[in-house]
């Protein structure tokens, strides 16, 4: 527990230490004030270990000390101590710069009531940001532990990660903002594996899929002959999700109607099925998610208040994917690695290619950006993608900005190569030789030197290089173990 009060003064000037410790005790702190030898004697710094003290005050030594050491020692008892001298000490010039930044300032005497209180704020400043630093860190590394489907670390996604944290275990309702594909679902199962409803049922459902007629039923579950076509009871979403989570997806696109027959049920916690006269009683934990402005609704009308209170207990709005672009390279690689585990295939971003990545808008978020890597995987699988392979729409870069090699392959490798293929038929031998032929030979020496034509077209690259040669990557692989091909 830090003494916030509490100021460790070590000093071999007995008349400046019973000065400094009589000016901290009339400004209100605590001050344990020791020479060098008694505070080695007393097994260095336990005292300060036991507390650890707001600030410590270094004095002259009559010693030969190094403060180079002191000031290691002090860091490994406590790494976010303040440290104040109240002598110029010559070691001082001769600091590096690390250990010099472990010093906070400089005390000369005489000093004033005023400029003493400056120092212990000082000092208490210091002391709360690095220990907060250190306690962002450490919250960070525990919220990816716990939200580890959430990819990033950007200081907008370490927000929503100590929100979640913050609500994971409360029995409250959470309501979900943000654009389509910014992953709302996601942060809601999560909400729902890290609460003690984990091992109960967790249940979506997107209001904006059911036709209006039918969410009652979809909700609520219905009887028996409750209408035309409900040949059998049916249980609705709320009972399934009894003793864990309803997620309501996409609640914006709700009807008013349906809307007042929820907040009946968020507020008594039970209900009628369709057709039915018996009473339900539920306990769910509601999740919402819209990407609509509810409030902007309310104010026209298609929104229910009074719902809207009961769902914005605690408010987690999902950033989009443009408000953190830094995150992207983890996105990409995790996207890929779930292709791949997928069967899709594996593929590698060239740099060139993220560039241009990271100048779209992606108005599709986090879901626009995955179907581009699965269509990518498919198109190339086991190929690195350039500027050149991605489509149109995701092309960024300017002529001078695409490395000269990738801009050199279409142009001149590739139409080489195409080039040689169409010359082919001139170059085969017009009639049989009169000594014969040993046609699998020639035929394996043509195979070969079309495979290496192909691949150094493709800078190597062997799925670019099997659709120049119009077959199977795994074929051509096949073919270049058989003749011993190793790309370059």
């Amino acid at each position: 527990m830090i003494a916030q009060g509490q100021v460790l003064l070590i000093d071999d000037n007995p008349e400046r230490r019973s000065v400094m410790a009589s000016l901290f005790h009339f400004i209100g702190y605590e001050c344990i004030s020791q020479d060098y030898v008694g505070w080695f004697r007393e097994g260095q710094n336990d005292a300060f270990l036991t507390t650890q003290s707001m600030l410590v005050v270094l004095g002259s030594s009559d010693l030969p000390i190094s403060l180079e050491k002191l000031l290691g020692d002090f860091q490994s008892a406590d790494p976010n101590v303040p440290l104040i001298t109240l002598d110029d000490w010559s070691e001082l010039a001769g600091l590096s710069p690390t250990v010099r930044s472990m010093i906070l300032g400089r005390l000369t005497l005489p000093t004033g009531q005023a400029e003493l209180l400056a120092l212990a704020h000082q000092a208490q400043v210091y002391r709360q940001q690095r220990e907060s630093a250190a306690g962002q860190l450490k919250l960070w590394q525990d919220h990816s532990r716990l939200f580890s489907h959430l990819v990033g670390s950007s200081e907008r996604m370490r927000q929503v990660r100590a929100m979640m944290a913050q609500v994971a275990d409360r029995d409250v309702s959470v309501l979900i903002t943000g654009e389509s594909g910014t992953g709302k679902e996601v942060v809601a199962r999560n909400l729902h594996d890290n609460s003690t409803r984990a091992g109960k049922p967790f249940v979506p459902v997107n209001c904006g899929a059911i036709p209006a007629e039918l969410l009652e039923s979809e909700l609520f579950g219905h009887e028996k002959g409750a209408f035309t076509g409900a040949i059998s009871a049916r249980t609705g979403r709320f009972e399934l999700a009894h003793g864990g989570t309803l997620f309501l997806d996409e609640i914006g696109d709700m009807p008013l109607a349906m809307q007042v027959k929820l907040l009946r049920v968020l507020q008594e916690r039970c209900f009628e099925r369709v057709g039915g006269n018996r009473t339900v009683e539920v306990d769910v934990r509601i999740i919402a998610a819209t990407h609509k402005n509810l409030e902007e609704m309310i104010a026209v009308g298609s929104f229910r208040e009074d719902l809207y209170y009961r769902l914005n207990v605690f408010p987690i709005e999902m950033p989009a994917l443009r408000e953190r672009l830094e995150d992207l390279p983890a996105l990409l690689s995790e996207l890929v690695r779930r292709a791949e585990v997928s069967g899709l295939g594996k593929v590698q971003f060239h740099p060139a290619a993220l560039t241009s990545l990271m100048r779209h808008e992606w108005q599709g978020n986090v879901r626009e950006l995955a179907n581009l890597v699965e269509r990518l995987a498919i198109l190339h699988p086991g190929a690195i993608i350039g500027p050149e392979e991605l489509p149109a729409k995701f092309r960024y870069l300017q002529p001078d900005e695409i490395p000269a090699y990738i801009k050199a392959a279409p142009a001149n490798k590739v139409q080489a190569l195409n080039d040689d293929l169409l010359a082919l038929p001139s170059a085969a031998p017009v009639g049989l030789p009169a000594e014969g032929i040993d046609l699998k030979n020639y035929l394996g020496d043509l195979e070969q030197s079309l495979i290496e034509q192909a691949l150094d077209a493709a800078d190597n690259v062997v799925a670019r290089a099997a659709e120049l040669l119009q077959i199977r990557r795994t074929t051509l692989v096949e073919k270049m173990r058989k003749f011993g091909i190793q790309r370059k």
